[in-house]
């Protein structure tokens, strides 16, 4: 019985070859579609899964004025283990503000490079994280100082396949070199992590082990990651009731002092990733409710497919109603129908399966680049379970209603020839049609207006001059030791505007901020306030608005407690701009009043994404001792071409033995959006797909609809109607359906548009203008559908249409 099904199966698959390559290819790009998604959620939700206990791993952040921080101060960590027994092992990872970048040396070979996402951590940090070594003991790898763990990745860079445990690695940073002894290489496919680590430095070290050691203040400082692992059966909700008092035991007394109200509250490793998204975090984490929108897209964008296989299959229903009652007066039950019918549906599910995996394929690379991710077919082992549950499913889903429609025949009428399409199955045909368009046309929509707030960040005024200037990091002793020297060769250039340095630069993350006061004002009225360190020609170099008093002075000497506020700061203290200039603002540091004075104001600009407002912001010259973190090179316009070259040589003639490297300020503001842009990409992608196998069901029901009305179209040639009197005639009843799609997806893609723009602190406004632009390309998408069918019916030669058998 079960061949005679997947005989008669193929025969019919082969008998109407062109329905049945539309709802194959229909299947296979929903089913393809949904892989790639899958793989791209697989990968998302993996992160932090390699550790051991994850489960009983917390991270401890920070609460203060409604805003949450990711990290803390140095005595935390050891605070909490001394306090609780429930705490099995505390650490701490220092992302140090000026150590973004190191630079890596083997003094035997002299290779040397830049390194990014190197981390100070404390000697436990192994015992509470879990990470597969192929060099060294992971539990006693950091015991000493100046020590480091690097990846294979690096080893592989600095000593090819040789075992590099007890090379001694020169790190360099803007405070001088180092010696670390390597004690341990862990794989790089083990660190898929919130923790985007490529080496772990020693805490205890010669470089700022010192500083860390004197780090006893609670208030100052956050800037310490702290994570602790709990007992096995700890009670987390009551453990973190614990904490408030944990905190006026030990900080009660820095966080008076500094007028400060703080509370700690747990973060569960495991959920980092994808549901953290707070101020210092140590890496740009993924977004739990963009899973749930691909998700959605994969299911919709099968869910179509699906419908065409629905709607042609009903829709055919006379060509197979002879079968039925054929089949019934031989005595065919309605069971062993639908087993039939679904039997074809899985034959087809299948063969889909083995075509998407041909598309998964090949595809794969451009959704990497999309998706901005690095996929691997098949890497999950889960996905292939996933891969054969989703085809039977698939094949169950399309295959139900129209096995039970046509087993539902009655053998008189189908023999008779009296059948018709009944009105529920026209309705709930025209239905499915409906819901697929405004699917697409939803789609359409939320990618039309993510596509427009990106346009409008791009094109915004940001309060600053963002193009034609290049960024030098300063990573070396070296590099802030020849600072003088190369900003007077770079003067020289001719393509060169302006040059500066500063200690930061719009668009990176701002860990500076201090708490100042107005000078009739106490430590109770402090405001929190950003600030860069820099040299006197930063707000120049990056032509920054000043609306009142003057920049800081030429003379190295004068303005060093002078201080330029945006305007933001000046409302906030309680000052007007127009008199702002002479007045002092205060702050606290060591128990004692410090004071700065204003001597300029500057327009508002954006120094962070356009996720959160405009914050107060100080620009000050450096104290004593600090050094510039990033060089800035403003080219004059119009002279952008060769002149990176043209810095490149100059870089090489002052610093030698310091690698080259650099970045673009537009292109570094612009990194603060790489996620929506990868959601961008990835819903644009998949609105293409979804339109498409919406337009293959379409065709096909134009096609059979043509076919069925193929005598009307003569007899209407025969008494005169024009080729586009029939056109109209045969696509206006698809066109409605369009259009009626349209009206239900419009205040629900109005909906999610707007829910995803109240992410943004500064965002376009939906206009009903963009409704009507995703409306009319929907409606011209299904009329260049339909219209190839339609038009060759109108086309064609009334006589044949009208000739009798």
């Amino acid at each position: 019985m079960f061949k005679n099904y997947i005989k008669i199966a193929w025969r019919n698959l082969l008998k109407n070859k062109f329905f049945s390559l539309i709802n194959i290819f229909g299947l296979a790009v929903g089913l393809a579609t949904c892989f790639l998604l899958m793989l791209y959620v697989f990968s998302e939700t993996s992160y932090d899964k390699h550790h051991k206990d994850i489960n009983q791993i917390y991270r401890v952040a920070l609460e203060a004025d409604g805003e949450k921080w990711a990290a803390g101060p140095a005595p935390l960590a050891q605070g909490l283990a001394s306090d609780f027994p429930e705490i099995e092992e505390a650490t701490r990872i220092l992302n140090f503000p000026t150590t973004d970048k190191m630079l890596l040396k083997d003094e035997s070979t002299n290779i040397k490079f830049y390194e990014t996402n190197g981390y100070y951590v404390d000697s436990t940090f192994f015992k509470v994280f879990t990470y597969d070594f192929s060099y060294g003991d992971l539990k006693t790898a950091l015991n000493q100082p100046n020590t480091v763990v690097i990846s294979e990745a690096i080893a592989h860079k600095l000593y090819g396949n040789a075992n590099p445990i007890d090379k001694v690695i020169n790190i360099e940073i803007p405070y001088g070199k180092y010696n670390y002894t390597v004690k341990g290489v862990f794989k790089n496919n083990s660190t898929k992590s919130h923790i985007n680590a490529n080496l772990f430095l020693s805490m205890q070290n010669t470089d700022i082990g010192e500083w860390v050691g004197q780090q006893t203040n609670w208030a100052y400082n956050n800037i310490f990651h702290t994570y602790i692992k709990l007992g096995k059966g700890t009670n987390t909700v009551a453990f973190e009731e614990k904490l408030p008092a944990f905190l006026e035991r030990n900080a009660a007394v820095d966080f008076k002092e500094m007028n400060l109200s703080k509370q700690l509250f747990l973060q569960p490793v495991k959920d980092i990733y994808l549901k953290s998204d707070i101020g210092n975090e140590l890496s740009v984490n993924g977004n739990m409710t963009y899973l749930y929108i691909f998700g959605s897209i994969a299911a919709f964008l099968l869910l179509i497919a699906c419908i065409n296989f629905m709607n042609l299959s009903t829709a055919r229903s006379e060509k197979r109603a002879k079968e039925v009652g054929v089949r019934k007066v031989m005595g065919a039950h309605k069971q062993s129908l639908i087993f039939q019918y679904l039997g074809e549906s899985l034959m087809m599910s299948v063969l889909a399966l083995g075509l998407s995996v041909v598309i998964v394929v090949l595809f794969l690379p451009i959704f990497n680049e999309f998706s901005q991710k690095e996929l691997v077919f098949l890497e999950s082992p889960q996905l292939i379970f996933w891969g054969i549950g989703l085809t039977l499913f698939t094949g169950l889903l399309s295959g139900l209603y129209p096995a039970f429609y046509l087993s539902s025949f009655k053998i008189t009428t189908v023999l008779k020839g009296k059948l018709v399409n009944s009105f529920s199955a026209t309705f709930i045909r025209k239905g499915l049609v409906v819901f697929q368009f405004a699917i697409s046309v939803c789609l359409i929509l939320v990618a039309v207006v993510i596509a427009k707030q990106l346009d409008f960040i791009k094109n915004q005024d940001l309060g600053f001059k963002k193009d034609q200037q290049i960024i030098l990091p300063l990573r070396s002793t070296t590099a802030v030791d020849n600072y003088n020297a190369f900003k007077n060769e770079m003067l020289k250039n001719p393509k060169v505007a302006s040059v500066s340095a500063g200690s930061t630069y719009p668009g990176f993350d701002l860990v500076q901020d201090m708490f100042i006061y107005a000078e009739d004002k106490s430590l109770d009225d402090k405001v929190e306030i950003h600030y860069a360190q820099a040299n006197e020609d930063y707000i120049k170099t990056l032509g920054y608005t000043l609306i009142k008093g003057r920049l800081l002075s030429t003379n190295p000497e004068a303005d060093l407690d002078g201080v330029v506020l945006n305007e933001t700061a000046i409302k906030q203290l309680g000052y007007d701009a127009n008199n702002a200039i002479g007045k002092k603002v205060h702050y606290e540091f060591d128990n004692q009043q410090q004071s700065l004075q204003i001597v300029g104001v500057i327009k508002d600009f954006h120094s962070r994404s356009f996720h959160k407002s405009i914050l107060p912001y100080a620009i000050r010259k450096f104290d004593k001792g600090n050094q510039p973190n990033y060089f800035i090179v403003n080219i004059k316009e119009g002279q952008f071409d060769n002149a990176l070259s043209s810095v490149k040589g100059v870089w090489e003639k002052i610093n030698p033995e310091v690698p080259f490297q650099y970045s673009f300020l537009d292109q570094d503001f612009q990194r603060n959006y790489e996620r929506e842009q990868r959601m961008s990409n990835v819903i644009m992608c998949f609105t293409f797909i979804a339109i498409f196998i919406a337009c293959l069901g379409l065709l096909g029901l134009a096609s059979f609809t043509t076919e069925q009305r193929k005598k009307e179209v003569g007899i209407r040639r025969v008494l005169g109607a024009s080729v586009l009197g029939i056109t109209t005639l045969l696509s206006k009843d698809f066109l409605k359906l369009v259009v009626i799609a349209i009206l239900f997806a419009s205040p629900i893609s109005y909906y999610l548009g707007s829910r995803w723009l109240e992410g943004f602190a500064y965002h376009i406004n939906i206009s009903w203008g963009l409704f009507v632009i995703a409306g009319g390309v929907a409606l011209g998408i299904a009329f260049a559908t339909v219209s190839f069918q339609v038009i060759k019916a109108a086309v064609s030669n009334p006589v044949k249409s009208l000739r009798t058998e």
